[in-house]
């Protein structure tokens, strides 16, 4: 029998991370699973893709990102060890901010609160221990020891791999959006085939308002997000781990963070302002002049050394920002048995592992769903809290 003529307990659509991890979970708990994505997995057009993604606990007063964080962190590092891939690096993760920061403040006794390993540092600190970097006047800083760099392409494609050795169906497909209401018996495929199951999880990311226009059109923004790459001196190990770690920088309303120079690539800078509208399919990944030129220009302020560092790559994803920045992982309002899984908001990825155990207990068990994560908390003015 084939794949598509099978009939599934549950079927994910996207194989990002969320529906990676998703998938995973599902066929760890016993279930029939297929997984389809037309593109394949941590594909250059998902949100997933790209080299790294910054893993970290702090989340200022948002409580339930940390914990989510720590579950995450703990069950991506038995996956590394268990499929024998170092693709996490202890870089460890600095956060930045102008004194009396309130949501660095909100960071620092979060993190008490959960019991996270943490140093708080003054400028004097941060300077003494990272001298590669230039910091504001009166800046303090969160170090994070114990967190640090997910290498993401391959974390995702090393999750799918893992599933489909254990009997996950990995179907290439395009997915037709359903129409209709009650329970859903089967999705169908561009080609007019029918997949069955008894349930259905959409985690397709920039793809949900896509399929779901009326509903998540206005209440998930797709927004394009660049990435550059900046090469080292020859021989300078500064600017690599463990000398350097993984940074976010609070005070620059832009938003900018980076990774140290993480297997040879480069040192990565990204600013995390919200840039114009993308269509994933057909949007071309090209940067822009104008983030590069932001990019430079960070980079010789923060990094005096790499002023005149070359470019050696740059990267163009995407953000899917609901209006708070929450998650969405709640019954799709038309169907019994169709779940709506994303939201990543530029945020989620280091979550994938919590959010795969969190929707197999929504499956399985009839979990509630968590109210931050609902629907109906999602609205069409945008006014994003979580970062």
């Amino acid at each position: 029998m084939s794949p598509q003529n099978r009939i599934y307990d549950v079927v994910v659509i996207g194989a990002g991370v969320f529906g990676a991890w998703t998938a995973h979970s599902l066929q760890q708990a016993g279930q029939r699973v297929a997984l389809v994505d037309c593109y394949g997995a941590a594909h250059p057009r998902a949100s997933s893709g790209g080299e790294s993604r910054i893993i970290r606990m702090g989340y200022g007063d948002d409580e339930i990102y940390t914990r989510s964080a720590m579950r995450s962190l703990a069950l991506w590092l038995e996956f590394f060890e268990k499929v024998r891939q170092p693709l996490f690096h202890p870089t460890g993760v600095l956060w930045t901010a102008a004194p009396g920061d309130p949501y660095t403040e909100s960071t620092r006794q979060t993190l008490a609160r959960c019991g996270v390993r943490f140093e708080a540092l003054s400028t004097a600190g941060m300077k003494l221990r990272y001298p590669q970097m230039e910091f504001a006047a009166g800046a303090w800083g969160i170090f994070e020891p114990e967190s640090g760099a997910l290498m993401a392409r391959r974390a995702v494609e090393a999750v799918v791999a893992d599933a489909v050795r254990n009997g996950v169906a990995f179907l290439p497909e395009v997915v037709v959006a359903p129409a209709g209401q009650g329970a859903l018996a089967s999705i169908r495929t561009g080609t007019g085939q029918a997949i069955r199951a008894g349930a259905f999880v959409f985690a397709c990311g920039p793809w949900l308002p896509k399929l779901f226009p009326g509903l998540l059109g206005k209440r998930i923004e797709l927004t394009r997000q660049e990435a550059f790459f900046f090469g080292t001196p020859p021989g300078d190990r500064r600017f690599a781990p463990p000398a350097m770690p993984v940074w976010i920088d609070f005070s620059d309303p832009r938003g900018p963070y980076g990774f140290p120079d993480l297997e040879d690539r480069g040192v990565k800078i990204a600013l995390d302002e919200h840039g114009p509208p993308i269509d994933p399919d057909s949007a071309d990944r090209i940067p822009s002049a104008g983030g590069l030129a932001a990019a430079r220009e960070f980079l010789a302020g923060r990094f005096p050394a790499l002023r005149h560092a070359p470019l050696l790559e740059a990267r163009v994803c995407q953000y899917e920002n609901t209006s708070s920045g929450d998650f969405l992982i709640d019954r799709h309002p038309d169907f019994t048995n169709v779940w709506l899984v994303g939201g990543g908001s530029g945020h989620g990825f280091k979550h994938g592992p919590a959010a795969g155990e969190y929707v197999t207990a929504l499956l399985l068990n009839g979990a509630a769903t968590e109210p931050r994560y609902s629907l109906a908390t999602k609205t069409e003015a945008h006014r994003r809290k979580v970062f």
